[in-house]
């Protein structure tokens, strides 16, 4: 994998590029939708590429358990098993298990975090994390050289080393410790990889909560260190004001020739302010859940498909709009489809979020080469 810069923009720190990987060219600020077992959910891999989506995100916990990476890596990997030409990243499997541990962030901050021996972690060490197998209760362990050897399996483009995700909530001394021991994770998978590098990439994960002094410390620690990029991760605020100061303060340590990615992040208001920071791709899985329950993308504003209001419109969900949903399919059938409860409305919206996103972000690299941006 190389990077390359085709243009900064003089108004801010927005750039446009391309990461070149062995299964193409991903173009930056680019957005990456999230495929969890291997597929965006109700479209079929010909369809996403279709689409445009140069990079889709899958999940190493969920691929581990069901069908297992020695499955996938029997079939010729990820690639070949979804058959998808385009480039593919994959993260450790941490976010999941941690998430089992603490809960999710967006629980903690609603007072759902999760409480002493709920879930299904059973012990975190040094080593790794045991937890319980939500599929049959078999115990597994995931320590830095499982999470990359089955990275290796699924043989994504870009790989992720296995780190923590600790709760926002997190005192100071338990995230000074969290933080030392994801760093030393870090580099035990990181020594991991290199050992079979097979064309993946790697990218090291920025971590320290919302601690400057912290996300300050991760930086210096892993850019001294041979990673193909940079992700920030772990707890990034708990509203937009914390998201921006922190990456604000954060993206000025990372290095300027290599890509960084901003793990968990992709809602529009976000990306507009993310990408003058020099945010080069963001990953969520937001457009595709919003498409599920309803709720369409257009340059106006978000639509709710159920509102009655919709059902006797025999119009595309945006004038304009050259995605198939959109060339197809009036509201008021989707409307009807959506109270119907019928699959195929979530596949049709899923099609006009996703191409929605894919466009936006090419009228983003646009207005950055013509320094609007």
């Amino acid at each position: 994998m190389h990077f390359e810069i085709l243009y900064q923009s003089s108004k801010s720190k927005a750039r446009v590029g391309r990461i070149h990987t062995p299964h193409g060219i991903i173009q930056t600020p680019g957005f990456v939708a999230v495929g969890t077992n291997g597929t965006i959910k109700s479209l079929s891999t010909d369809l996403v590429e279709k689409i445009g989506l140069e990079l889709m995100f899958c999940n190493t916990y969920h691929l581990l358990l069901q069908p297992g990476t020695d499955v996938v890596r029997e079939a010729g990997g990820l690639h070949s098993f979804m058959n998808r030409s385009m480039p593919l990243i994959t993260d450790s499997g941490g976010f999941q298990v941690f998430s089992l541990a603490y809960g999710s962030v967006h629980d903690e901050l609603k007072s759902r975090g999760k409480k002493k021996g709920d879930g299904s972690v059973l012990k975190i060490t040094e080593d790794g994390v045991l937890f319980r197998s939500y599929r049959d209760g078999s115990k597994v362990l995931l320590t830095p050289e499982t999470s990359v050897q089955a990275q290796k399996d699924l043989g994504a483009d870009i790989i992720i080393p296995f780190d923590e995700l600790p709760p926002y909530h997190i005192g100071e001394e338990a995230l000074k410790f969290s933080l030392a021991r994801t760093h030393r994770w870090e580099l035990r998978s990181l020594a991991a990889h290199l050992k079979e590098p097979k064309r993946q990439a790697m990218y090291g994960v920025i971590h320290g909560g919302i601690d400057q002094s912290l996300r300050r410390l991760s930086c210096e620690t892993l850019t001294k260190e041979p990673f193909d990029g940079f992700a920030i991760g772990g707890s990034v605020g708990k509203n937009r004001q914390e998201l921006l100061d922190l990456i604000s303060f954060t993206r000025p340590m990372l290095p300027d020739d290599k890509p960084n990615h901003l793990l968990g992040i992709g809602d529009l208001p976000s990306l507009h302010e993310l990408i003058p920071l020099g945010i080069d791709t963001f990953d969520s899985s937001y457009p595709t859940k919003a498409a599920r329950h309803g709720f369409l993308f257009t340059k106006t504003g978000g639509l709710k498909i159920l509102q009655t209001c919709h059902r006797r419109l025999f119009v595309p969900i945006e004038p304009g709009c050259t995605c198939p949903t959109c060339q197809t399919t009036s509201l008021a059938y989707l409307h009807h489809l959506f109270k119907a409860k019928e699959l195929t409305a979530y596949s049709l919206a899923t099609i006009h979020n996703l191409h929605f996103m894919v466009r936006t972000m090419e009228e983003i690299r646009k207005n950055i080469c013509e320094d609007r941006l």
